[in-house]
């Protein structure tokens, strides 16, 4: 398989994902749950009901091939968190280690004000950007030819993890 061939594989399984853990958190208020997705599927980890992931991601992908492609982009994602992140880190950094004219300058505690400010504006501006990120290059919101191929269940200690298989 081709690399551009596997990140569309990677791609169409992270919307598909996202778009069971939309369908599960409409059904279920207080869902608390974690995924990841590779190449050959999804495995989701949280206190669910095999039934009730077998549904929604049937649903899911359904969904996604009447064209909700909405569905594959979630605000609790990865992409969103890594670039909230990234962002504010690296606004703080920039606010301690420069002045206003760009020259480096020496720490001094009367700029933390000013790095909770530029982290706290950068964390603001980081959702849109980390969605619109996602969006475009960490999900597909179109299955193309994904398939279901199997939903299993196990246990990690007290964990609840399924794992969704998918072809394509």
């Amino acid at each position: 398989m081709t690399l551009p061939g596997l990140i569309t594989r990677i791609r169409r399984n992270h919307g598909l994902e996202h778009a069971t853990v939309h369908v599960l958190s409409r059904r279920h208020s207080r869902l608390a749950v974690v995924g990841r997705s590779d190449w050959n599927g999804f495995t989701l980890y949280g206190p669910l009901d095999t039934i009730a992931v077998n549904r929604a991601a049937d649903e899911a992908l359904q969904r996604l091939r009447q064209g909700g492609s909405n569905l594959a982009v979630h605000p609790r994602c990865g992409t969103v968190l890594a670039t909230t992140g990234l962002l504010t880190g690296l606004a703080a950094f920039l606010a301690i280690t420069l002045d206003s004219s760009g020259s480096p300058r020496r720490f001094r505690w009367e700029v933390i004000p000013i790095a909770v400010l530029a982290a706290t504006v950068a964390a603001i501006l980081a959702q849109p950007l980390g969605l619109l990120l996602q969006e475009r290059y960490t999900v597909s919101g179109d299955p193309g030819s994904l398939e279901i191929k199997q939903i299993s269940r196990y246990s990690l200690g007290n964990l609840t993890v399924h794992r969704i298989e998918t072809t394509q």
